[in-house]
């Protein structure tokens, strides 16, 4: 096979290909390929006049409407100029896929890390990943920002859903399945999908009252902080008194021993999976923004553990090293970070690097590095010889992946709590009465990174409630919906369902776990009503019940199990089993947080969970 460069050489590995093409690059060409833009802040023009590497959307970046066929269209318009550029050098999309295409109104919705950490089933998440691919894939999107591999520390943290557990190996072991499964047999083939592992590193770690993102005392900048602004919050003080913003991207304060022991594996474990990029973390360490950390990012990641794919920032995370945009980028991309998510004003991130490269201040063999290190990933990708998909839309939601989101919903539940086996409810049980909004509510259940970067209550996408599986696999049973208990009908058991507010990142950092004065209300009307009650919790976290408990008969925990929560109506009434196993300590009280803070027993370990297998056995 001739071709004019060796570049267009299909039958060339990857490396050799990026190093030819590498050599016909200018040095705005290569800047370009090192920016990833925000897609409503693109000019589409630019992304063929300045040679465009990536773009994104963050949490809510979607088209209008929001179908796939529209996000289908639409970046397969970013692409075509893409392609319209000097070398038609294709462009990489990227969006946070964290369960599920969880920005696409319609898309499966998988339960969130820590939920899938409770299963401790490899191949389960293995399958996770492979459909979230296939959708992805669907929509012309071949990078996803996930697994998260955080091993949260403090559960206040409003991204502990995002970690699969407390346990080093259990984090490992489910990250090599999620990346397995996203890039399936060939990283090149069409439903292919580059896994971002992320936040390098220890990013739940940091402590509490360190996060700098936003100052306390002028909350009126917010109104003009271009970021914060998507997690449209009415009232950001209330939510700030909460304990917004006050250990996401904060800092680490261990040694590096423990970061090593602890945080580091999984990273290592992902990388022997075939793991190509890795998105660096908002947090500190060691006095450095991680960012900034050329020990860590240059010579651990891609010295001593020869990572050979490419490093990628996180959301506007550069700009938080130093007032001065041109220190920023200086200091980060001499720590080896390879692309920048920049990702509003690229025009000058563009201009800033090419002045630190033309003065001397950023080496040209760094930003050959990180050009090479994206071209190869691109190569390796396949992106070059098939640029566009022809993956059916209509896999988009299908009824297969939303089995699997079913069977993961029930495997993640944990039943922690069954008074007399209340659990599982007899087929002759006459009246079962449910309460709690949540019950009947897809927002609640799917939580944070759904549709928007917060996520909603109320009807935000496809799928089925907790309330519509229970009347499905109720059967003879009396199902009595009354969301507030403002009835006065009895009934032999109570349900209540309760829940956290849907939350995403520092938005969910939250002084108290407690539940809240009106949960407790309607657990205490319920009560009255009923001879046993059963909680069922949704929730990113574990949540402080020890003094409620004791009123309770049984109570799940069933985190936030997305978008098919009708499954788990066949596990209360024993069609199904309860197997989910804690994958996170259950402290007895706020003062046991963070995870070591006193030699306090949990209220239960991890590990723990009760199981319905001999009933269901029977």
């Amino acid at each position: 096979m001739k071709t004019d460069h060796a570049y267009k050489n299909a039958n060339l590995p990857p490396a050799e290909r990026a190093a030819d093409l590498l050599s016909h690059l200018t040095l705005a060409e290569k800047i370009g390929q090192m920016t990833q833009v925000e897609k409503n802040s693109i000019d589409l023009e630019d992304i063929t006049k300045l040679g465009i590497g990536s773009l994104l959307s963050g949490g809510g970046g979607v088209p209008e409407p929001n179908t796939a066929a529209a996000w289908r269209k639409m970046i397969g318009e970013f692409q075509q100029k893409a392609l319209a550029s000097r070398l038609g050098i294709p462009l990489l999309y990227g969006v946070d896929a964290v369960h599920g295409h969880n920005n696409v109104h319609g898309a499966t919705i998988f339960p969130h890390n820590i939920g899938l950490g409770a299963t401790r089933n490899a191949d389960l998440v293995r399958r996770i990943g492979r459909a979230t691919a296939v959708e992805l894939a669907a929509t012309d999107i071949r990078w996803d920002f996930a697994p998260a591999v955080s091993i949260p520390q403090d559960i206040r943290w409003g991204r502990s859903y995002e970690g699969y557990s407390q346990d080093s190996k259990l984090v490992s072991e489910l990250a090599v399945a999620y990346v397995q499964g996203l890039q399936g047999e060939d990283l090149a083939g069409e439903t292919a999908v580059l896994p971002s592992v992320k936040h390098f590193i220890a990013d739940a770690a940091t402590t509490w009252g360190t996060s700098k993102r936003i100052n306390r005392e002028e909350l009126a900048a917010v109104a003009v902080d271009e970021t914060l602004a998507n997690a449209h919050v009415s009232d950001m003080q209330r939510a700030v008194a909460l304990g917004a913003w006050q250990i996401d991207q904060g800092v680490t304060e261990i040694d590096e021993a423990t970061l090593r022991a602890v945080h580091l594996p999984p990273y290592l474990a992902a990388i022997k999976a075939g793991a190509l990029n890795i998105m660096v973390s908002y947090s500190s360490w060691g006095g450095l923004r991680m960012h900034a950390q050329k020990y860590l990012l240059t010579d651990v990641l891609k010295g001593e553990y020869g990572f050979s794919g490419f490093l990628v920032s996180d959301w506007e995370a550069v700009q938080q090293i130093d007032p001065d945009l041109k220190t920023s980028v200086v200091t980060s991309i001499n720590a080896g970070l390879d692309m920048v998510m920049v990702p509003f004003h690229y025009h000058d991130f563009m201009a800033t690097l090419t002045e630190a490269v033309e003065s001397g201040d950023v080496p040209m063999s760094r930003i050959d590095d990180a050009v090479q290190r994206i071209l190869m990933v691109k190569f390796a990708m396949g992106l070059f010889e098939r640029p566009f998909t022809q993956t059916p839309l209509d896999l988009m939601g299908c009824a297969e992946h939303r089995a699997l989101a079913g069977e993961a919903a029930q495997q993640s539940a944990v039943l922690l709590k069954n008074e007399g086996n209340l659990l599982p409810f007899p087929k002759t049980l006459p009246r079962l009465l449910v309460a709690g909004t949540p019950a009947d509510d897809i927002g609640y259940q799917c939580g944070g990174w759904t549709i928007s970067w917060m996520g909603a209550p109320g009807p935000i996408t496809k799928g089925s409630t907790l309330l519509e599986g229970i009347r499905e696999a109720a059967e003879d049973t009396a199902v009595i919906y009354d969301p507030a208990s403002e009835q006065t009908t009895r009934a032999e058991v109570g349900l209540v369902v309760l829940a956290e507010e849907p939350y995403a990142e520092g938005m969910g950092d939250r002084y108290d776990l407690h539940l809240t004065p009106e949960q407790l209300a309607l657990l205490e009307r319920v009560r009255q009503r009923v001879d046993k009650l059963v909680v069922l919790l949704f929730s990113g976290r574990p949540l402080i019940v020890t003094e409620p408990l004791a009123e309770w008969d049984a109570f799940i925990a069933a985190w936030l199990p997305g978008s098919e929560a009708s499954a788990l109506g066949e596990v209360l009434f024993g069609e199904r089993p309860f197997t989910g196993k804690l994958s996170f300590h259950w402290p007895r009280s706020m003062n046991d947080i963070p995870l070591g803070s006193t030699d306090a027993e949990p209220l239960w370990p991890l590990g723990f969970g009760l199981s319905t297998a001999a009933a269901f056995a029977d």
